[in-house]
């Protein structure tokens, strides 16, 4: 997999959510409204999802193995480590 694309989108509002981010891989398929969020160790990216009928999330789109999550995750949090501060 090459992610070919990175557009992060920092949030200016307080709150856990610090940005919202769009991935293109191999310049052929988007993944749109992955959330950078601070968490109580750091940063980390959760996947775009709907929330089910039950009230649980589900995600829409996701890495099938923790390696690519992994190469993903530290892709977005470059890219979001990388853009001017506001």
């Amino acid at each position: 997999m090459t992610i070919t694309d990175v557009r992060v989108r920092k949030v200016d509002k307080e709150g856990k959510l610090k940005a919202v981010v769009s991935v293109t891989i191999e310049d052929c398929f988007v993944i749109h409204d992955i959330k950078v969020i601070e968490g109580d160790h750091g940063l980390f990216i959760a996947m775009p999802s709907r929330k089910a009928q039950d009230g649980t999330y589900k995600d829409i789109a996701h890495p099938i193995n923790s390696q690519t999550r992994e190469e993903l995750q530290q892709r977005i949090l470059k890219a979001y480590d990388e853009m001017p501060q506001q």
